[in-house]
């Protein structure tokens, strides 16, 4: 079945000619195979797998909600403190939580001090050399410069972050001259509620992980 970890599409096979169903894996489906390091794994023994995984899922449904809240504003919509959007893990609607809908008002703090001019939002890309695909948070031009966003709720950066970008950067070819930047919201380690980073391009490494990815899930 199609879960997160895979993107479907119908192709015409090349023989018969007849639609026929192609699977590739996500973008955070191959980050999640770079090492995590020490602190992670120490981060794991300390609370326990199934802490650890707890943990994840909250956190995972947070972003969710909050980037389901962004799109209602990107679409001209009105998001209010008690606004419901739906919980992935549910399927149904919830309440924004309070540290939700901080996120929310740091995104549109963000976008009146930035002026960014929307090129695209939540678009899917597929990358057919490499065979990939993932869903791109925000596409802008920031001062007449194109730029690729990818939106996160998290404390810090990680390498997976930067990776993620650059493969979705690789799978456009208008966008090969494009910046790439991670947005922080929520961020409560300044007064601007956000943090908006540039990153470099490490697109190497992700198909270093994707070599990984492959010989670990061979079979699957």
């Amino acid at each position: 079945t199609v879960d997160e970890r895979f993107y479907a599409r119908t192709i015409r096979d090349k023989t018969t000619g007849l639609p026929i169903w192609e699977y590739v894996p996500s973008c955070t489906w191959i980050c999640s195979f770079y090492p995590k390091g020490t602190a992670f794994w120490k981060w794991l023994a300390s609370v326990g797998w199934s802490e650890a995984e707890a943990i994840k899922e909250a956190a995972g449904d947070r972003g969710s909600k909050v980037h389901t809240a962004i799109a209602l504003l990107l679409a001209g919509q009105t998001v209010a403190m008690d606004a419901s959007v739906v919980n992935p893990s549910t399927g149904q609607p919830e309440p924004l939580t309070l540290e939700e809908y901080q996120a929310v008002m740091s995104f549109v703090a963000w976008h009146e001090a930035a002026k960014p001019v929307l090129v695209s939002a939540d678009q899917v890309v597929w990358n057919d050399a490499d065979g990939y695909a993932g869903t791109v948070d925000y596409v802008c031009t920031l001062g007449g410069q194109l730029t690729v966003v990818d939106f996160k709720t998290s404390k810090a950066i990680y390498p997976s972050h930067r990776m993620q970008v650059s493969a979705y950067k690789r799978a456009v070819p208008e966008w090969k001259d494009a910046k790439l930047a991670i947005l922080q919201l929520g961020y409560a380690k300044n007064r601007l509620g956000y943090k908006f980073t540039e990153v470099e391009d490490c697109y190497d490494l992700f198909i270093a992980a994707k070599r990984i990815w492959r010989e670990e899930t061979a079979g699957q």
